[in-house]
Formats: C-alpha cells, sequence, structure tokens
C-alpha cells in the first residue's frame, strides 16, 4: 500500500467474512462439482461486501460481538451473489462483466448459472439457522428466517426485479425509480441491518432504528450507482458503464438529472448517519460504513 491509499479500516474484518463465506459454501471437490465450482465462482469474487459488513456492524451497534452475526452475514451475502446472477442473465439485463470478470453464465453456461443462483439462495436460510449454535435463541433465528425470505421474495427484491423489467424503455418516473430501488436495493441492506440486530440481541427499538437506517441507505447506495453506470468506466466499476441508459433503464439521474440525483442521496445519507447517532458508541463500524457508501466510486 503506498502513502496516497487510504487505509480500508473494515479490511481485517472482511477478511474474517471472507474466510467464513469460503468454509460454509460447498466445495467444488463435492458432487455436482461444477454446480459448486459456479456458486463459488460467483460469491467468492471480489466485492465490497457492503451487506455482510452492515449485518456485523449491526450485531456490534446492539452490544453483542459482530462475529455472532457471521451466519447472517453470509445469508445475505448469498441472496446477494444469486440476485447478481439472475440480474446478469440474458433474460435479464445481459451483462458479461461483473467485478472485473466474467459473468457466471459467461464463464460456465446460462442454465448451471441459473442453479447458482438457485442454489445460493437455498444455502442462504441453511446458514441463517446456523445462528442457534453462536447462541442466538430460536425465537430470534426464526424471526431472522422471516425477514431475509420477505425481503428477497416477490414483496421486495424478486418483485423489485419484476418492476424493473416491466420499466425498460420507458420514461423514467421518480416514483416507478423509487419503488424499484427501495424493492430491489435498500429491502437487502436493510435486512442485513435487521438480521444483525436480531443475531446481537437488539431490542424492538434499535432493531426499528436498523431497519429505517438501511432503507435510507439502500436508497443512497442506488442513487450512487446509477451515477457511476452513468460517469464511470469498465475498468473502475468492473462491469460495462453506460448500460443503464443504453437498455433504456429507470434510474434517479434518468429521472429527476444528475444534480437532483447527487442531492438525495447525500440527503438520505445524512439521515441514516442521524439515525445511527442515536445508537450510541458502539454504531462506530456502522457510521463508518455509512460515510464510505457515500464516497464509494465503483
Amino acid at each position: 500500500m503506498t502513502s496516497r491509499e487510504p487505509r480500508d479500516p473494515f479490511a481485517s474484518r472482511r477478511a474474517a467474512f471472507d474466510r467464513y463465506l469460503a468454509k460454509v459454501l460447498p466445495p467444488a471437490t463435492r458432487v455436482p462439482g461444477r454446480l459448486h465450482d459456479a456458486m463459488r465462482y460467483s460469491a467468492l469474487s471480489a466485492g465490497k461486501r457492503l451487506r455482510p459488513l452492515l449485518a456485523l456492524a449491526a450485531c456490534e451497534a446492539v452490544g453483542a460481538p459482530w462475529t455472532r452475526a457471521l451466519p447472517a452475514a453470509a445469508a445475505v451475502e448469498c441472496v446477494h451473489a444469486f440476485s447478481l446472477v439472475h440480474d446478469d442473465l440474458p433474460a435479464m439485463d445481459d451483462d458479461d462483466y461483473r467485478r472485473g470478470r466474467l459473468t457466471t453464465h459467461r464463464k460456465f453456461d446460462e442454465g448451471l448459472a441459473v442453479l447458482a443462483g438457485d442454489a445460493l439462495l437455498a444455502l442462504a436460510f441453511e446458514e441463517l439457522t446456523r445462528l442457534a449454535r453462536r447462541g442466538v435463541p430460536v425465537a430470534r433465528v426464526t424471526a431472522a428466517v422471516a425477514e431475509l425470505a420477505r425481503a428477497t421474495g416477490s414483496i421486495e427484491l424478486v418483485g423489485g426485479q419484476a418492476l424493473d423489467l416491466a420499466a425498460e424503455g420507458k420514461p423514467a418516473d421518480e416514483q416507478i425509480v423509487h419503488e424499484i430501488h427501495a424493492r430491489k436495493t435498500a429491502a437487502l441492506i436493510s435486512c442485513s441491518l435487521v438480521l444483525g440486530g436480531l443475531a446481537g440481541g437488539g431490542g424492538e427499538k434499535p432493531v426499528a432504528i436498523l431497519r429505517r437506517i438501511g432503507r435510507d441507505l439502500g436508497l443512497a447506495f442506488q442513487i450512487r450507482d446509477d451515477l457511476l453506470n452513468l460517469e464511470s468506466s469498465l475498468d473502475r466499476l468492473g462491469k460495462r458503464a453506460g448500460t443503464d441508459r443504453a437498455r433504456g433503464k429507470a434510474t434517479y439521474p434518468g429521472a429527476v438529472g444528475v444534480e437532483a440525483a447527487r442531492v438525495e442521496a447525500a440527503r438520505l445519507i445524512r439521515r441514516a448517519l442521524t439515525a445511527a447517532a442515536g445508537l450510541g458508541p458502539g454504531a462506530r463500524s456502522l457510521k463508518g460504513l455509512i460515510e464510505a457508501t457515500a464516497t464509494r466510486d465503483r
């Protein structure tokens, strides 16, 4: 690392999570090996790990060791990986690159990519049950399963994907964009924080605060993603830039303009930081993640 490069305050925690995730994913040596290879390729590729880091930070914010939430962190990352694999498919966004390398269906094939995504989604719920082995009461494990199921299904993430497809090629409308982003991105980010809060033994009030933070942070994250797709490059972004405009995707910059999108993202980040301050000194890592989202460039 050169003197010009900022130190990553989450590097050690991210590395610990990556080691954990690598252990819970089935090895490629286990039959069917090619499917397991595709799952590992999809889930272990270099990434920000924002959602698992949020789960760990939320657990810490409510007063428990962040390690208690590792199964919840793995679960949300498996769901996230599943959603990206399916998003990249020819029938969806038809992307060739993700995080600087070939997408799963380009590396393997389309059929196996579908199955890898399906298997990652199933693994997410299996992993949540492992919270009980870390001392999380069964009632909280059950609540966590219900949270992730809702955040993943037709009401939230998959529903957002359906709305996104339906909006392609149509004039961008701010309300429609908000509905898509709230479901497709913000729901899982909010769920990540809620799962961490549940794993950490957080009461009703702090968990409700975490939920609100996640909604605001998720929308800000997606607005920033829209802006990066518009303004960045393949080398920096790790995937093709300019694809949203080319496909006529519903985006915040398309609906309200670039400057108004930046203003809205900044407003949401400020509101998330204000809410996080109400969780006390244990939320320092959480506030750091919120601030990092505001300045990310990839």
